[in-house]
């Protein structure tokens, strides 16, 4: 690094860094190798003569130093990705489609605001929902009958089709103020043992709880479906049960005090959610926009 000049490249290392939480994933993010980037953040340290970010924790917690400078990154990548799309849309011009499959009930939360800022500056793209929740989004795009598949986890490599990882969340534990476990630090499996897990009526491998958290230890609950998230959250602060569900789908009612979360694990179950997307509009300008949207969404 130039010690007398801040790049745009050390922009983007930190706020991968602040996205992804982990030097590894942060290195992923900008194509560069974990030992690069390590070395990057220790020359912009000593440049600055301080620390940027604390060491041996999770997720990494930024400095003062460093959040000052994770915010110009903010602003300054911010206004270059408008600048960038401004450009490419003169170029190639601004149509083109944009079909949105997802397998997840709660992500309308995020995704509603993402689309709405994404017609404000595509307003010729075709913008446009595949009707239904899908189990398997990522066969929809393989099959031609969706260009933008949300999935849970990395998906399978799948021939033509281009894996973008979106953001980093966290599920928790969603109780009852009254229910005795409320009075938990944390939940583990075993927990979940006598309990009933209230849950959208799809497949296990959908569930995060089941998948990561239960199905691991061998815990098998007794189940009770609803098609809401209202729904879940009626019936859990009615005592029917315990749910276990994405951290942002659950602020509103938790602010409120109509259910509390807990933890799943002594370090939380922390989850990735990835877009299945075909090759041939991976490079397309409004794809790549829309992309920067989802993960500047707030809800990671």
């Amino acid at each position: 690094m130039a010690q007398s000049q801040l790049e745009i490249r050390h922009l983007q290392t930190l706020a991968a860094l602040a996205d992804t939480g982990s030097l590894g994933k942060a290195a992923d993010r900008v194509f560069v190798t974990q030992s690069a980037l390590s070395h990057q953040l220790k020359a912009l340290e000593t440049h600055y003569g301080t620390p940027l970010f604390e060491r041996n924790t999770k997720p990494i917690r930024f400095t003062q130093a460093g959040a000052r400078l994770l915010a110009l990154a903010r602003e300054v990548l911010r206004g270059v990705t408008d600048a960038e799309r401004d450009v490419a849309q003169w170029v190639s011009g601004r149509g083109g489609q944009l079909r949105i499959a997802v397998e997840c009930h709660t992500c309308f939360d995020w995704l509603m605001p993402a689309m709405d800022a994404f017609r404000e500056h595509w307003p010729e793209v075709e913008l446009d929902l595949v009707s239904g929740f899908q189990s398997d989004a990522g066969a929809l795009v393989e099959a031609g009958a969706a260009d933008f598949g949300v999935i849970h986890d990395a998906p399978p490599p799948r021939a033509g089709i281009a894996a973008e990882r979106l953001f980093r969340y966290e599920t928790v534990a969603i109780l009852s103020p009254r229910h005795p476990l409320a009075a938990r630090s944390h939940l583990d499996p075993q927990d979940f043992a006598d309990q009933t897990l209230i849950s959208y009526p799809v497949d296990d491998a959908l569930l995060d709880v089941v998948r990561h958290f239960l199905a691991p230890a061998g815990i098998r609950p007794r189940r009770r479906n609803a098609e809401l998230t209202v729904a879940i959250l009626q019936l859990v602060a009615s005592g029917r049960g315990v749910a276990a569900l994405p951290s942002w789908s659950v602020r509103p009612y938790l602010e409120k005090g109509y259910v509390v979360s807990k933890p799943l694990g002594a370090e939380g179950l922390h989850c990735e959610l990835y877009a299945a997307i075909p090759e041939s509009l991976s490079t397309k300008a409004y794809l790549q926009d829309f992309l920067a949207k989802v993960r500047s969404s707030g809800f990671g």
